[in-house]
């Protein structure tokens, strides 16, 4: 079982949780041409290791919050409320 720790509510079984996705993700502004939203919305990588991910606290105080984990070992290595996140310096353009 993987305990992630809620600012708010302390250290919690991962099954309270619901992951929404990726946190690092950069997204074009609102009047961008209509390519690079279709770019950002469903191209996806598949990074290895350390990744930041959306997740809400969805049996407890249903409050967002941004976990870095490594996807590969499940190490939870920080936890932040999502609106104190710090988007990671991402390239636009997608690498597949």
């Amino acid at each position: 079982m993987h305990r992630i720790h809620c600012p708010w509510c302390g250290l919690r079984d991962h099954d309270e949780f619901t992951l929404w996705g990726d946190a690092s993700r950069a997204f074009p502004a609102l009047d961008a041409p209509r390519e690079d939203w279709v770019r950002a919305v469903y191209d996806r990588a598949n990074p290895r290791g350390e990744t930041q991910e959306f997740f809400q606290h969805t049996l407890g105080c249903r409050r967002w919050l941004v976990v870095t984990r490594n996807n590969v070992t499940h190490e939870v290595l920080s936890v932040v409320p999502a609106h104190e996140r710090r988007a990671a310096a991402a390239s636009p353009e997608i690498q597949a």
